[in-house]
């Protein structure tokens, strides 16, 4: 395997140029937002939680679920609880309500656009204590009633004090920047149809390069590096080392491998990749996933005429080998 690593000037360089060319063409697949969503119903449920002025009985009313199994007792010394005050005033303040609200509004119009039978949701904003396991899903969905719920305790921005406890690399991700495209990708997750028999790594590589596209499509203003979590620094990475990943993989014969440790080196969320050679620290994490929505953006561009929902169900060798994709090495 060649050296993966490009030095910093070339990376400039390189980002300069390739990276603009391929944020600046748009897909020819791509559909005109005809009729935008102009505002959501935004509620922010901490706000009245956190209010003395709030009886119990009112808060009750406006949320009946949201109290659960936890007793009265408890849950008004919660109310109370100066921490959880704080974490909340500190999370909501780094947030423009107004903003938020209108970037929803764009990303849910785009997901109509391309699924029309999606329901608007309901969003609820809330915050926690600082849990590392709620920190991790800070987003969730609830089909049933059509409830989208966003913790917003989970992007007060890297290397806050709360967040001592948690992993450099999963703070990276928790911005106030990263709100709207976790929200698209917990939608996109949810519209890539997946099929037990799709075990080969390749399978891996386009899976989740599907779901991929799907965030160019509802987030056409965002840039590469927030669709996927990563940061700027990360994106400059791939794009520079982008031939030595893909020779690493064809090298190692890796791409029709039934090999579920591959997917925890190169798919999943971590620090960095593990190539097992002396530049992983140096390397960005989940390049499968980014590799994947590379070939996945080939496909596209030499078969524009593709409709979504039926490249949605293609299989994944079908993509790869009509992508032709063969990125080429930097000299």
């Amino acid at each position: 395997m060649k050296k993966l690593i490009v030095s910093l000037s070339i990376i400039a360089c390189l980002f300069g140029l390739n990276s603009c060319k391929k944020e600046a063409e748009k897909p020819q697949w791509e559909q005109e937002v005809k009729n935008p969503i102009q505002k959501i119903d935004l509620v922010d449920i901490s706000e009245k939680l956190y209010d003395p002025n709030v009886s119990m009985e009112d808060f009750k009313k406006d949320f009946p679920w949201f109290q659960g199994t936890v007793p009265d007792n408890v849950f008004v010394e919660r109310r109370k609880d100066p921490e959880e005050i704080k974490i909340y005033k500190d999370a909501i303040s780094k947030i423009d309500k107004a903003k938020l609200n209108k970037d929803l509004a764009a990303l849910f119009s785009h997901i109509k656009t391309y699924f029309p039978s999606f329901k608007t949701p309901k969003v609820f904003l809330y915050s926690t204590a600082v849990y590392y396991e709620s920190m991790l899903a800070p987003i969730f969905y609830k089909p049933e009633e059509n409830y989208l719920f966003i913790d917003v305790s989970a992007f007060m921005g890297m290397d806050n004090k709360a967040y001592s406890g948690i992993d450099k690399y999963i703070q990276k991700s928790m911005n106030p920047s990263n709100i709207v495209p976790k929200v698209s990708m917990s939608f996109a997750e949810q519209m890539v149809p997946r099929k037990p028999t799709e075990s080969k790594f390749i399978d891996e590589l386009v899976y989740n390069g599907k779901i991929q596209i799907l965030q160019d499509i509802f987030l056409p203003e965002t840039p590469d590096f927030l669709k996927i979590n990563y940061t700027k620094e990360q994106e400059e990475w791939n794009i520079a080392n982008e031939f030595n990943i893909w020779n690493y993989f064809v090298e190692n014969d890796y791409l029709f491998k039934s090999d579920p440790e591959l997917a925890g080196r190169f798919i999943q969320p971590g620090p960095f990749s593990k190539f097992y050679t002396e530049i992983d620290n140096e390397s960005s994490p989940q390049v499968g996933v980014w590799t994947g929505w590379q070939i996945c953006r080939e496909y596209l561009a030499k078969n524009p005429n593709v409709k979504i929902p039926e490249f949605l169900n293609k299989n994944a060798t079908d993509i790869f080998n009509g992508s032709g994709y063969k990125p080429k090495e930097i000299k």
